[in-house]
């Protein structure tokens, strides 16, 4: 039993993308706690708010992890094409978590601005937010990194999510800072209220985010491109070709297109083109699942390669030049 948990343990700290997941799951639980029991204990609505807020963040984190893992497993007989639209939906899913976190700030600070004034103590609800700022900042270098270097949707919604964070204390520290300075306690929940109006912005900027991929939105214009170069790199044996189609899924590229060849091409010459195609489209896009339809070349459906190429030999070698 010791064994096979430490070999689970293993295999999910051996996972970049879950490690970094983890990472903001037990941070934001931390902070959930910490800025909850200031709150209450200093009596500031912005503080007690963030804390909230900590809430929503620590569910949020908690979905990425298990979608992250879940988009993990290989494709099965149900899912063909693998799990990785979990990803998308646990982006969706955190779009929504800000915006309701947002509902939730705004009724606290309209209950307290409707309430009256309320004694704040400020030097622990400003070392509260000072401590909240340093450390999303250094679990959203963590983040950020992971979610460039894995392409994960619900990581990179996740390091929006830690931004918000960041600009949440830094809003909560300057409404603490005014009230100290001014004496009037109505900046705490006016800076709460502009605070609940950046988290509703940023929570339709993650769900606007994750749609395109639910969606099947094609790969980004700079990554097609780079199939086209390739495509174009062996032009020749690639006669043509026509219904080039990407998409992405979590973490997964997917392409697929028709390619043409000469009609006398034997089988065997025509597979191994295919191989070189696909390992050099997936050296410009590492990991992606290339599938290739061979088609004999009839003068149509040449796609870009309008002009007539120059004819080779099944083989790839110009006939002129071999006779030459």
């Amino acid at each position: 039993m010791a064994a096979t948990l430490s070999q689970r343990l293993g295999s999910i700290t051996a996972d970049l993308a879950s490690r970094a997941a983890l990472l903001s799951f037990g941070a934001n639980v931390c902070l959930m706690l910490l800025k909850l029991a200031a709150g209450l204990l200093t009596g500031s609505v912005a503080v007690l708010s963030d804390g909230i807020d900590s809430a929503q963040d620590a569910a949020a984190s908690a979905i990425v992890f298990v979608t992250i893992r879940w988009a993990a497993n290989p494709p099965d007989e149900e899912h063909p094409y693998g799990h990785g639209k979990a990803e998308s939906l646990a982006a969706g899913a955190q779009g929504m978590l800000i915006a309701a976190g947002a509902a939730l700030v705004y009724w606290r600070a309209i209950d307290r601005l409707v309430t009256g004034e309320v004694a704040i103590d400020l030097g622990p609800a400003f070392a509260t937010m000072l401590a909240t700022a340093a450390v999303n900042a250094g679990v959203l270098v963590y983040v950020f990194s992971a979610a460039r270097r894995t392409g994960s949707v619900a990581l990179k919604a996740d390091s929006r999510h830690l931004m918000t964070n960041i600009a949440q204390a830094a809003s909560i520290l300057l409404a603490l800072l005014l009230v100290a300075v001014s004496d009037l306690w109505v900046f705490d929940p006016l800076v709460a209220l502009a605070l609940g109006t950046y988290l509703a912005w940023s929570g339709v900027q993650v769900f606007r985010g994750a749609l395109p991929e639910v969606m099947d939105v094609a790969l980004p214009s700079e990554e097609v491109r780079a199939v086209e170069d390739v495509l174009a790199a062996h032009r020749g044996p690639v006669r043509g070709y026509h219904r080039l189609r990407t998409r992405k899924s979590g973490r997964q590229r997917y392409v697929d297109m028709h390619m043409l060849v000469d009609p006398l091409m034997p089988v065997k010459d025509a597979h191994d083109l295919c191989e070189r195609v696909e390992h050099a489209i997936r050296d410009r896009l590492p990991g992606a699942v290339v599938t290739i339809h061979v088609e004999p070349d009839d003068g149509r459906y040449r796609g870009p390669f309008h002009t007539p190429a120059p004819m080779r030999s099944a083989t790839g070698d110009d006939p002129e030049r071999s006779a030459s």
